[in-house]
């Protein structure tokens, strides 16, 4: 290659290189941690809850949907097709670039936990919501809106596994919940703390979750404490 090839091709990726920093510089993103309270979540590794129960934690998905921006001057940015599966196993799922950050004051973000009815009705769908991602019951349940399994020596079950796949889309067992935060520093980093989960609940009592209910629909009750700002 002479220098004049070489130099273009140089120039090119440096190119490619700036625009690609400058989206990153220029876009909001919410940037999901999880956590056991002020460490970030191991799997595998064994954590103690409030109620002395061992916990090791060994999956974590959760949808994220219907992400809107709110602004001191009361406008607010919507996301089309909102849909997002974060995954503590995919680092990459848990930066969700929203829209172009611009000179306005953020007064919060809202988002639910979970997939609306439409999409649950909706049939196989591509991207996060595909069902090959193991988050999908069937068209009768829809979408597991939380997945949280792992092992305890609290469980008197097999191999002292506990499973909660929390999901359910029909009333009166609709579990999709909303959660409003207000930033720190017009920045977005927001906990998922599984410590606030598992504070509600004897594990040696409530272990397997399976199955839209009354049930199911406590637990996402409490899946809404677990989310905060830093």
């Amino acid at each position: 290659m002479n220098k004049k090839k070489l130099f273009y091709v140089v120039f090119l990726l440096l190119l490619c290189f700036k625009g690609t920093a400058q989206n990153k510089a220029d876009s909001l993103r919410l940037n999901f941690n999880i956590k056991f309270n002020d460490e970030l979540l191991e799997l595998h590794k064994k954590y103690t809850t409030t109620n002395k129960d061992t916990i090791a934690l060994e999956t974590f998905r959760c949808y994220i949907s219907s992400i809107q921006i709110h602004y001191n001057d009361n406008s607010i940015f919507t996301e089309k097709d909102s849909y997002h599966l974060l995954d503590i196993e995919n680092l990459y799922s848990l930066q969700i670039p929203i829209t172009k950050a611009n000179n306005k004051i953020i007064s919060k973000v809202v988002f639910n936990i979970g997939v609306d009815s439409l999409a649950s009705t909706s049939g196989a769908m591509s991207g996060d919501l595909d069902p090959t991602k193991g988050m999908y019951w069937a068209w009768q349940s829809g979408y597991i809106n939380m997945k949280m399994e792992g092992k305890s020596s609290s469980c008197k079950t097999r191999k002292n596994e506990f499973q909660f796949h929390i999901g359910g889309y029909m009333n009166p067992n609709y579990v999709m919940r909303k959660v409003e935060l207000e930033p720190k520093n017009n920045s977005f980093d927001i906990t998922i703390d599984i410590a606030e989960f598992f504070s509600e609940i004897k594990i040696s009592e409530t272990n397997s979750i399976m199955i839209p209910g009354k049930k199911a629909m406590k637990l996402a009750d409490y899946s809404i404490k677990m989310f905060k700002t830093e």
